[in-house]
């Protein structure tokens, strides 16, 4: 459990693409507080979604902060693109090279906020010796490359054992893949505090559902305080 404020990101992966910047904007106005940006390259993961340009485009409509997932390798030599593109919050796998500590260090010389994702089969010892260098730790709750896939429930455990490594730190402690407001609460009793929802807020595409969705997750995940 943390006392670190909730925080819902959903991710414009499940939005509409055609029209991307209004789906971006209908997010912001239905109460989301981060925007989740899941950039994939076909190589790290089986998918390939967007990159810093179409990033860009889409920065204008919101002043709300982007939670950068990088899905890629390498991936050192994108960091000042996304940075530039208007990134906030730039995170990269623990898996995606070899130097992970430089490579948050060229995150945070660009004055950006740096995460670590860790993929399902990934121990979070293998972030023992870099908790100081980062500003949030993501727990992959399925393995990454697509959207509308199902949380796995050992994630529970992982997330329990990542809090207690992070223990006073000011860090965000982010799970993405398969969150619902079925599952919110759980996730957030584990020590969870920011919550990525994809298909579970743009499933249908229709703006109006957008608010009702991320009310029902942040509610699910704040009963754990009462």
């Amino acid at each position: 459990m943390t006392t670190r404020p909730i925080r819902i990101a959903p991710s414009i992966l499940s939005a509409d693409f055609s029209r991307l910047g209004e789906e971006v904007a209908a997010i912001d106005a239905a109460g989301a507080d981060y925007i989740h940006v899941d950039v994939m390259d076909g190589h790290f993961v089986p998918n390939i979604s967007f990159g810093p340009l179409v990033m860009a485009s889409v920065r204008k409509v919101t002043t709300k902060p982007f939670d950068v997932h990088l899905m890629i390798a390498p991936v050192d030599l994108y960091i000042p693109a996304f940075a530039k593109a208007g990134a906030d919050i730039i995170t990269v796998h623990a898996e995606a090279g070899p130097h992970l500590h430089r490579t948050l260090q060229a995150i945070k010389a660009e004055g950006k906020k740096a995460g670590v994702a860790i993929n399902p089969a990934t121990p979070v010892s293998a972030l023992d010796h870099v908790l100081e260098d980062i500003d949030l730790l993501l727990v992959m709750s399925v393995n990454p490359g697509f959207g509308g896939q199902s949380f796995i429930p050992e994630t529970l455990n992982k997330l329990r054992q990542a809090r207690a490594l992070i223990g006073a730190r000011p860090i965000d402690l982010e799970v993405d893949g398969g969150i619902t407001a079925d599952n919110a609460r759980a996730v957030a009793e584990a020590g969870a505090n920011v919550f990525v929802a994809g298909s579970s807020v743009y499933g249908g595409n229709d703006a109006a559902t957008y608010a009702p969705r991320i009310s029902a997750i942040r509610a699910a995940a704040s009963t754990r305080l009462a």
